[in-house]
């Protein structure tokens, strides 16, 4: 066996190296460039963390049958520690043993119970449903007991209503049979009418006085229901002659506004009409005015060669005048330039007279 994989032996203690650190004096007035040159030539002794095994296994001056020796005793170490190991190893084995087959007993068992348990289980199910089923079939029977002891208690309180009604009715015409029983008993042997029975035409004049009130109920009941359809056509004229009315009232107000507002309009218009009319009057005096200017004007400037004056239009007139003015300016304009041709003319004959040809002029003018 390899002596690496052993496990470590046990090493004395004296041969073990022991280094002591000693802490060295170092005085605080020295100063650090100092203490490192005395650092320089101090000697450090190396430290050995190699354990006293290795050192014997490496060492040059070790025997071999010691060697030997120490092997031999780390592998019968190693052996009583596999024996040891081995035995714990078996008693494991055979407690996990052991166990498996108490898990193995209890696994069975559990499976018996849990068979019984869904044995047991299915059973409870299907009492339950058949308990439920004769549940659901009871409640029926009830519900139908029900119905019929509705309808018996029903049917009782009708016959206990019309046992009533017969009582009361009953009693009602007991008096009336008292009656005829005690006419009866006054009535003689030998009467006529003794022998036959009695209660025969009353009863004929009670079934005839029943059906006359039944037809009199049956005309009452024609002329109530005429009566209210009457009424309800009533209700209904007069409902839809309030809605008429309130529809007319409605127009009526929608109509009276737009009649404001055509007033309101007719109003405006009428103020815009007198504007209108009051423009056209001052037009009209205007265009009277320029009318009788232009008349004036052409009475003035009046040409033989246009028609009588009487008989011409505006736009004649116009350009009557026109032309005349035409004219008279063609007039001045020749008149100025023989003034200007004389004047120059004199000038150049007389120039020293020339204001006296100016004067002259003037008065020509």
């Amino acid at each position: 066996m390899d002596s690496a994989s052993s496990p470590a032996l046990k090493t004395d203690a004296r041969l073990k190296l022991k280094v002591e650190h000693k802490q060295k004096n170092v005085f605080v007035t020295q100063l650090e460039e100092h203490r490192e040159q005395i650092e320089e030539h101090i000697k450090h002794i190396p430290v050995i963390a190699e354990s006293s095994s290795g050192i014997l296994d490496t060492g040059v001056h070790t025997l071999q049958t010691t060697l030997v020796l120490k092997k031999r005793a780390e592998v019968d170490a190693v052996n009583t520690q596999l024996m040891d190991t081995r035995q714990e190893v078996q008693g494991s084995m055979k407690i996990l043993q052991q166990r498996r087959a108490e898990l193995q007993h209890r696994h069975t068992e559990t499976k018996h119970r849990a068979a019984d348990f869904e044995r047991f289980v299915e059973e409870n199910e299907v009492k339950r449903r058949r308990a439920l089923k004769r549940f659901q079939m009871e409640r029926q029977q009830n519900e139908v007991k029900e119905e019929e002891k509705a309808e018996l208690s029903k049917q009782l309180q009708d016959l206990q209503a019309r046992r009533l009604y017969l009582q009361e009715r009953v009693n009602k015409y007991k008096k009336f049979e008292e009656f005829l029983m005690k006419t009866l008993d006054l009535l003689p042997d030998k009467y006529v009418g003794y022998s036959t029975d009695l209660v025969t035409p009353i009863i004929r004049r009670y079934e005839t006085l029943t059906i006359s009130r039944q037809d009199l109920l049956q005309q009452l009941s024609s002329l109530t229901e005429q009566m209210k359809a009457t009424q309800n056509s009533l209700e209904s004229r007069r409902l839809e002659h309030s809605t008429f009315k309130l529809m007319t009232n409605q127009e009526l107000s929608e109509r009276q506004t737009q009649l404001d507002q055509l007033k309101e309009k007719n109003k405006q218009l009428e103020m815009m009409l007198h504007m209108h009319l009051s423009q056209s009057r001052d037009q009209v005096e205007e265009d009277g005015n320029i009318l009788m200017a232009v008349q004036s004007l052409a009475e003035q400037c009046y040409l033989s060669h246009y028609s009588a004056l009487d008989l011409m239009d505006t736009s004649t007139m116009m350009d009557m005048i026109k032309e005349f003015i035409v004219e008279k300016a063609d007039m001045e304009r020749r008149a100025m330039r023989l003034m200007a041709s004389s004047g120059a003319t004199v000038k150049r004959r007389t120039p020293k007279k020339s204001s006296s040809s100016r004067s002259g002029a003037q008065t020509l003018l």
